[in-house]
Parts: structure tokens; C-alpha cells; sequence
């Protein structure tokens, strides 16, 4: 209250414009007619004449403080309703209807002293009404929050003590002061967004009716008004009983906006209310879990003791069935035969027998306990926080804001909810991961460990959900059967089995009927007793025709069943980050994506179809940790699926590598190796070989540079070791069929061919395709093949090849194939290596060859004549290999090949036909007369294919040579300078 003797010296400051003279004169004046005003105003009062009041209240309000156009009027007229209020005491209330509005509509006028007036008018009607004015509590609020950005010194410190006043004033009746006047609250029925609100709507200050405009305002952009608003909050957030954090979501995306504020002040108390917040989100979650892990031990040992309680009856009844004679059990039989009397006369019920009184008085107290502990308030257990609208809050401004603090403020929060609330979390987890990923790749270090926090306990708790929520728990135990009474009917002892038997349903229809009173508890023990699966007396279970699980069980099944992760827009949401500029954050989707396949890979299976596009692109990707992780994602799907998505997978792979040969040259050898890691070696190039055997026509000089790249990683790769040994025994007849499928597809590629011989160890075919490559014209690129594959003969991959030169008897063949390579070699380092290591073994193969007229004899034949000796003619023998048509297969490829290169040279057409390719394709059709077409080939036949006197393939004597183009990795433009100095480059 601003006491008299300074008044004087504010209407000094009031009447500046006055004349010099005329200020003190004046100024005594208005305190001379303030002291009258309020001596008129306490002698009506004291007269009870409340008329008189309200006419001069009237006169002020409407004749001054609502006078424009008229400050000083304006002025006088504020202290007049200040003085009024003063005069009034407690009996101020009645009129704070008509003294508040033309006050609080002096606060915007545009004299800066009619607005200080007005601080201190309000200042002297809010000190003495108190809580009354909390009535009035938003109007006063939202003037104060203009108030607090004026320009005038003098306004804004009177604003500041009046909001000092209001602040005392709120924390201390703010809770709990109800006003004398207004006892109708039908004004407040429309407030729906309270979370207790029939406490709210009995006091005075309301938060449902002020959060509405704690919202309007919390969007503000001046400092000093935001820094009035955080104080605000912090202060109703001090106030227990007002529990402001469960509105938290009507006003969290402001703060979150504070934090982003130039300001300092603004950004430092804006950061400690929200770690406020926090702290207490943090202490209601704790003490909710608390009171639910109490609540359900209590109501185990609850059952514990009801099934005890039963069990302790049952034994008491069934030894006061034989302890009639026992003198020291008169009580306990009277007790008996009190129950048997009652269970034998359902008339008399009212006849109680002191036994079963004494049951349910024992289960009445342990109600009673219970209750007494319901009863039991601990600050902070009724608080409702609406988690899903804060988790909405948070996702959104972590994607829309940019400042570092409002993301890590986000990240903190949302990781702190990932321990209170996961299950909330799910819904959102779609777009969370959309902007959570990127924040992996932030530049700033502590929002990309933020970010990685929340990444890593995310992915633990979706792992840690079962596979299906949709399914309930199902009981095993509640789905037994309940008679199983006769057990209990045969007693130990020679006695009647009737009367216990008697006496037992007595208890059970009887006893049990009367504890079934307290049933209707909603959290009594009682309520569960019938359906505990630990129960083991059957008479109980026919009270019980649908056994269920306990409430909190039933109730967290029910949660679970409707709570699932949005798999499809997770799915989507993580494709979209493959396009994302840094590693981390690609690398970090197809983490996700791996997870979520291993967690549940028929609901990933069910929305691969827009996923497998990505995928497969991704392959493209520059980085080589993304490219491995993208091909174990892929064959984690391949091997979940079915063989017709496999098959898919490799031919969109082949056609990748079409398109894009750049990834084939420097990703290709990676991309095979991590497929045969994490898939069966053997079907992967069963599948690649099919589809490059049928679509070889299109492109072949893709399809060999593709069988180029498939050879090299069977022969050195360490992840085909086993497929390398499966090549090299071809007594089953799967191995047979795989070597037949590589061989046709392996006809593009002339050294390839050659090679793949050398590991099935068919050393008689591969001299013969070395007998063809005479024909052909030896390009430079077949011949740095040709030196590269000399390089791999010394490498460990051919051991046992070498091995087998010590053995000529067994092997002869081999030696043939190794000087024919020496022969088609020029001069060259490869040549001299391989020259060194024939001559190491040349006087062992001389010594021990078997001339060529030589009958056949096991010694001096080919391990693959005598695997294939007794079968048809022709390969026709099931199962057997049909050399011969093998040989034919590559004789036409090769002869595609050539006429692919020169029409590439020449510009011809395909509709152009070629008489040498339909002379080949006829000589493959029409087979050779004679024994020499046994498949068998036996000891010297093969040297009669293409011999001057052999007359199996006399017309392929005039064929032209031709030459297959087989592009290996190295760059034939850096080649056509001279083939000597590549060979030295191979070397």
C-alpha cells in the first residue's frame, strides 16, 4: 500500500505539466479529497449502506478512470478506486467487479503515466483483496505480459512490483483459496483439458482457464517478455498441488523455441525450467512404478495367503472329522459341527458357525489393510502426463529446428522417455527415425552422441518386443479342467469319508459364498482368488467357469495387443535416409533395416517389393561399409524368401552391372564375395550362370567380362573354398550338373573355360579347348588372361595341380595342357615362369608317359576316363557328362563371339547371316560316326580332333580362325601400345 505522506510526491510527478505555482496547492488538494474519500466511503460502510458505495465506485469508474481524452482525469480516478479499495478492507470483494475493468483498461493507454498509475493502483486493490483477485488472475497476467516489454523505465519497474505482489499472492492461496462470492462454478463445466477439475473449478485460480492463454502468449518474440513468461511457469511448476506439468504439451513447443532465443537470461532459464520439468516427468514415472510393483506383490502374497488359508481349512475340517474324542478338542469340534449343521440345513442360514465367521473376519481386516493403503497419497501418483503429445512436440521440432540446444534438448528428452514411456515410442518411431538418422552425421559432437544414445537404446528396446503383440498371452494353466474332487474324498484313517466329504462341500458352497462379499472390491485380493492358477483344490474351480489371468496381467496384455511398430513406415521412412549425403546416417538405415528383418522378416517380406529398388541401387554407393551392409540386408531377405525372389535378385543384379560398369569393375569382386558369405556359394552361381548362359546373346561382351569376374573369385576367393572342392570331385551327380551349368556359361569367356577345366581337374577337356584355341586368332586381351592365369597356377589355389605333375602316369593330360599354354604364349615373363616349372618335372613325364598307340590300362588313364568309361554313348548314360556337346556348345559360342566383334567393326546387322556360324551349328547337330563318339574319349581319341588324319572334324579344316573377345579388368587402350611391356606390368 502506498502510504499518504508519499502521495504528494507522486501527484508531483503526476501534475508535471501543471504550472510551477500551482503543483503543491494542487497536490494537497488530491490528498485532502483522498482522505474525505475514504472516510465517506468507511462511514457508509460503517452505516451498511453499500448503495452510497456503489454509486461513488460508479462515478469513479465511468465519470474518471474511463475518461480518455483525459489523463489527469484518468489518473485521479485510479487513485480514487485505490483509495476506494483501501477504505473498503475485507469488504473489498463485493465491488472488485466494478474497480478491476477500468483499472486493468488503464494499462494499455498510451500516457505512460496513466499506465504507472495504474501498476500502483492495482498494486494497492490486489494487496488488500488477496485472494479475491485471483478471480481476476488471467486479465491481471495478461496485462502484466504487455507490460513487460514497455519501453518506460518508470511503467515497467511499477509492473514489476505488482507482478512480485501477484507471484506472493499465487503461491500462497493459489491452491486452495476458494472465493466468498463466487460460489456458482457452472462457468467452468466447459474446461474439459483439466486433469483433476473438480478440484480446480472450487478455487479461485484456475489453470484450465489460464493455460488457453499461456499458450497465446508463450509464442512471443521480445525477450523481456519471454523471460516474464519462464517465471512464471517455474513458479506455478513450484506449486504442488497445482501439478503444472500435466499441461506441459499445451506450452513445451514455446519453450522449446525460448532455447533458440540470442538472449542468454532467456536461454538460461529456459533450459533449467525444462530440466525441471524432467526431473519431475522422472520422479511421477518412479512413483507410478512403484506403486504398481507394490500393488502386485501385495496382491501375490494376497493369493499366497488366501490359497494357505484354504489349504489350513481343509486340513482343520478333515481332523475334526476323526478328533471328536479328543477332550482337548471341544472347541474345534463344536467349531465342526457348527459348519456340518450348517451345510446339512441350507434353511437355517442364519445360523453362522463361529469358524466361518472367523474367515471372513480375517479376510475383512486384510481388506481393510489394503484399503488403508490405497488410502495412502503420495505427491505426484494422480498426475496424468500426456506422453504421446510431448513425444509428438519433441519429434517435430527435432526436424524443424536447426539450433543445436533445441536438439539436444529433444534428443535428452525423448531418451528419457525411451526408460519411462518406450511403448509411446513406437507410434512415433517412424518419423522419429526420418530425423533421428541424420542427427548421427550432425556436426556438432553433442548432438551426434545424443543422437547416438537414443539410436542405440531405441533399436535395444524394438529388439526387445516380441515378435507378435498381436497374440495374448495364453495361460497353459487356466485351460485345465476343474473336477478333480475324488483325491480329497480318500482319507488315511478307517473313519466315515462322508461327513468330511460333507463337511468340505459345506465350505466350499458355504464359507466361500459368504467371502464372496467382498468380490465386488475392484482392488480386493478376494476378486483374484477364484482364478489363481496356483490353487489346487478342485471343489474351488467350480466357482470358476472362465479362469482369466490377473487385472494388471489381463490390462498389459491388452496394451501389448494394440501397440505394434508401423513396420511399413519405418521401412519407408529408412529408404529415404539412403539418399542422405553422409555415411554414418546410410550406414545407420540399413542397420536398422537388417534389425528389423532379423526381429520380424515376414513383416519386412511383406513390403519388399518398394524396398528392393533401393537396395539394389544402394550397391552404387561410394562408401564400402554401406555397400556391405546393403548386401547382407539383401541376403538376409534372399534367404527368408523364396528361390523366385532370389532368381529376381540376381538378375536385377546382372542387369545392374550392365548398366553401370563402373560398379562392376570396382565393386564387382566385393559385391560376389559378401553374396557368397552370406548365401550358398553354389546357388548363386548356378543362378548367375543360367542367366548369363540365356541372356549371353544380348550383350556378349558383357556376359564375358561378368564370366571373367565369376572365375577369378572361384579360383582365389576365400569365401568359395568349399565350392573349389565341390568342383574337383565330380563322382556325384549334383557336382556333374554344377560343372555342366559353369561350363555353358563359361563358353563366352575361351580362358575361362580353360580354367574352370583345371579346377574340375578334366584335364582331357581342357586339352581339347586348348586344341581349339589353336583356331582361333589369340587377341591381346586372351592372352594377358592367358598370363594371368599362368600367375594363378603358382599361387596355392592349384597345389594339388601341381602335385599331380609328380604323377604323369595318372594325369598325362595335364602335362599336354600346361605345354599348350607354354606354346600359346609368346616370350614373355609368364612364359619363363611356367617353362621353369615344367622343366622341374619334364624328365619324370618324359620317363613316364604312356605312348599314344598304347593299349589302355587303369595306370594310364585320366582320373575322368575312368569315372566315365561304362557310361553311353554320347553322354547318353543318366547322369554322365556330355563332353562332346560341350565342346560343341563353346565351338558356337565362340564363333558368336567372333561374329559379335566383326560386326562391331563393320557395322553389320544381325539380320546378316553368317554360313560359318550354320556350318558350326550343323556339325554340332549331326554327330560323329564311329566309336569316337563315346563320351568316354578314351586314351588318345581326344588327339584326333582337329588332326590332318582324323576324319571326326575333317570340315572344320577350312574354317576360318576366329578370336573371342574377352575383356578382362585391365583397360585395353592402355594395351594397344605393345603387348611386351603389359607382360611385364602382369608380371
Amino acid at each position: 500500500m502506498v502510504p499518504p505522506e508519499g502521495l504528494g510526491r507522486l501527484l508531483e510527478h503526476l501534475t508535471g505539466t501543471e504550472e510551477e505555482h500551482n503543483r503543491l496547492s494542487y497536490a494537497q488538494k488530491l490528498i485532502e479529497e483522498r482522505r474525505r474519500l475514504e472516510s465517506i466511503i468507511r462511514n457508509n460502510l460503517a452505516d451498511a449502506n453499500h448503495d452510497r458505495i456503489a454509486k461513488i465506485v460508479n462515478q469513479l469508474c465511468h465519470d474518471y478512470a474511463y475518461a480518455v481524452h483525459q489523463p489527469h482525469a484518468r489518473n485521479g480516478g485510479l487513485i480514487g478506486l485505490a483509495a476506494a479499495a483501501i477504505a473498503l478492507g475485507a469488504e473489498v470483494a463485493r465491488y472488485l467487479k466494478e474497480i478491476v475493468p477500468p483499472v486493468l483498461a488503464c494499462f494499455t493507454d498510451q500516457d505512460a503515466r496513466v499506465r504507472y498509475y495504474a501498476c500502483e493502483s492495482m498494486y494497492n486493490i490486489a494487496k488488500v483483496a488477496k485472494g479475491e483477485i485471483l478471480v481476476y488472475f488471467n486479465d491481471v497476467f495478461d496485462a502484466l505480459c504487455k507490460l513487460a516489454a514497455d519501453t518506460e523505465l518508470s511503467v515497467k519497474n511499477g509492473a514489476e512490483l505488482l507482478d512480485r505482489l501477484v507471484k506472493d499472492i499465487v503461491s500462497e492461496s493459489a491452491a486452495t483459496y476458494a472465493s466468498i462470492l463466487i460460489t456458482d462454478t457452472a462457468g467452468f463445466s466447459s474446461e474439459e483439458i483439466s486433469p483433476d477439475r473438480d478440484a480446480e473449478q472450487s478455487t479461485a485460480f484456475s489453470l484450465p482457464r489460464f493455460i488457453p492463454l499461456l499458450q497465446e502468449r508463450i509464442y512471443v518474440i521480445n525477450p523481456f517478455t519471454r523471460t516474464f513468461l519462464v517465471s512464471w511457469i517455474t513458479l506455478l511448476d513450484s506449486i504442488p498441488d497445482l501439478e503444472l506439468v500435466a499441461y506441459l504439451p499445451s506450452f513445451l513447443a514455446g519453450l522449446l523455441k525460448f532455447l533458440s532465443d540470442p538472449n542468454q537470461d532467456v536461454h538460461t532459464t529456459t533450459k533449467a525450467a525444462l530440466d525441471r520439468f524432467l526431473i519431475e516427468i522422472e520422479k511421477i514415472s518412479a512413483v507410478k512404478k512403484g506403486i504398481a510393483e507394490s500393488r502386485k506383490s501385495r496382491e501375490g502374497q494376497g493369493r499366497k495367503a488366501s490359497d494357505a488359508t484354504d489349504a489350513a481349512i481343509a486340513n482343520t475340517t478333515e481332523v475334526e472329522a476323526f478328533a471328536a474324542v479328543e477332550p482337548a478338542a471341544e472347541i474345534g469340534e463344536s467349531s465342526t459341527n457348527s459348519a456340518t449343521q450348517a451345510s446339512e440345513d441350507p434353511q437355517d442360514s442364519d445360523a453362522v458357525s463361529p469358524g466361518g465367521d472367523g474367515g471372513s473376519t480375517i479376510t475383512a481386516s486384510d481388506t481393510g489393510k489394503d484399503d488403508d493403503f490405497e488410502d495412502e497419497w503420495i505427491p505426484g501418483q494422480d498426475v496424468q502426463i500426456d506422453y504421446r503429445r510431448i513425444l509428438g512436440i519433441l519429434v517435430k521440432y527435432l526436424s524443424e529446428s536447426s539450433e543445436e540446444e533445441v536438439q539436444i534438448t529433444a534428443l535428452k528428452w525423448i531418451e528419457t522417455f525411451l526408460d519411462i514411456c518406450p511403448d509411446d515410442i513406437l507410434f512415433f518411431t517412424p518419423g522419429l527415425l526420418a530425423h533421428l538418422l541424420p542427427a548421427l552425421s550432425h556436426d556438432v559432437d553433442h548432438v551426434k552422441q545424443a543422437a547416438n544414445r537414443v539410436n542405440q537404446a531405441l533399436m535395444a528396446y524394438i529388439m526387445s518386443l516380441p515378435e507378435d503383440p498381436t497374440k495374448p498371452p495364453v495361460n497353459p494353466e487356466v485351460v485345465q479342467p476343474a473336477p478333480q474332487a475324488p483325491p480329497l474324498q480318500t482319507l488315511p484313517t478307517g473313519s466315515t469319508p462322508i461327513i468330511p466329504t460333507i463337511k468340505r462341500l459345506a465350505q466350499v458352497n458355504g464359507d466361500n459364498r459368504r467371502d464372496s462379499a467382498p468380490l465386488m472390491k475392484p482392488q480386493g485380493r478376494e476378486s483374484r482368488e477364484p482364478s489363481s492358477p496356483e490353487s489346487s483344490e478342485p471343489p474351488r474351480t467350480a466357482q470358476v467357469q472362465t479362469p482369466e489371468p490377473p487385472a494388471e496381467e489381463s490390462s498389459a496384455a491388452e496394451s501389448k495387443a494394440h501397440m505394434d511398430l508401423d513396420y511399413e513406415g519405418a521401412v519407408n521412412a529408412l529408404t529415404l535416409q539412403f539418399l542422405h549425403e553422409h555415411e554414418a546416417t546410410r550406414v545407420a538405415a540399413l542397420a536398422w533395416l537388417i534389425m528389423l528383418h532379423r526381429k520380424s522378416p515376414r513383416k519386412i517380406l511383406a513390403i519388399q517389393d518398394a524396398t528392393f529398388p533401393a537396395l539394389l541401387k544402394t550397391l552404387s554407393d561410394p562408401a564400402e561399409a554401406v555397400v556391405t551392409r546393403d548386401l547382407l540386408l539383401l541376403s538376409q531377405i534372399s534367404k527368408s524368401s523364396d528361390d523366385s525372389y532370389f532368381t529376381s535378385f540376381m538378375v536385377n543384379l546382372l542387369k545392374l552391372f550392365t548398366t553401370d560398369r563402373r560398379l562392376l569393375e570396382s565393386r564387382g569382386n566385393l559385391i560376389i564375395r559378401q553374396l557368397c558369405l552370406s548365401l550358398q556359394p553354389e546357388k548363386i552361381y548356378r543362378t548367375m550362370a543360367d542367366c548369363l548362359e540365356r541372356d549371353s546373346d544380348e550383350d556378349l561382351e558383357f556376359a564375358s567380362i561378368m564370366v571373367q569376374n565369376l572365375n577369378n573369385n572361384l579360383i582365389t576367393a576365400p569365401e568359395l573354398q568349399d565350392l573349389r572342392k565341390r568342383l574337383r570331385n565330380l563322382d556325384s551327380k549334383d557336382g556333374q550338373t554344377f560343372f555342366t551349368v559353369l561350363f555353358k556359361a563359361w563358353c563366352v569367356n575361351a580362358v575361362a573355360t580353360f580354367s574352370l577345366c583345371l579346377l574340375a581337374q578334366a584335364y582331357e577337356q581342357a586339352y581339347n579347348l586348348l586344341q581349339i584355341f589353336a583356331e582361333l586368332e589369340m587377341t591381346v586381351t586372351m592372352l594377358i588372361q592367358i598370363d594371368k592365369l599362368v600367375q594363378l597356377l603358382e599361387s596355392p589355389v592349384f597345389t594339388y595341380l601341381r602335385m599331380q605333375l609328380l604323377e604323369p602316369e595318372r594325369f598325362p593330360h595335364l602335362y599336354k595342357c600346361l605345354y599348350g599354354l607354354l606354346m600359346l604364349l609368346p616370350q614373355s615373363s609368364a612364359f619363363a615362369a611356367l617353362k621353369n616349372r615344367l622343366n622341374s618335372v619334364s624328365a619324370i613325364g618324359y620317363l613316364h608317359i604312356v605312348p599314344r598307340g598304347a593299349p589302355s590300362t587303369p595306370s594310364a588313364v585320366s582320373t575322368f576316363e575312368r569315372q566315365n568309361r561304362f557310361r553311353g554313348k554320347d553322354g547318353a548314360g543318366e547322369g554322365g557328362i556330355r563332353w562332346t556337346e560341350l565342346l560343341d556348345k563353346f565351338r558356337i559360342t565362340q564363333e558368336k563371339v567372333r561374329r559379335s566383334q566383326l560386326r562391331q567393326l563393320t557395322g553389320q546387322h544381325d539380320g546378316v547371316d553368317d554360313p560359318q556360324l550354320d556350318h558350326v551349328k550343323r556339325l554340332a547337330i549331326v554327330p560323329p560316326s564311329g566309336h569316337q563318339t563315346n563320351v568316354a574319349m578314351r586314351s588318345g581319341s581326344a588327339q584326333s580332333i582337329g588332326r590332318p588324319g582324323s576324319n571326326a572334324h575333317a570340315p572344320l579344316a577350312p574354317t576360318p580362325s576366329a578370336h573371342g573377345k574377352g575383356k578382362s579388368s585391365l583397360n585395353l587402350g592402355r594395351v594397344a601400345g605393345g603387348f611386351g611391356a603389359r607382360k611385364g606390368k602382369a608380371k
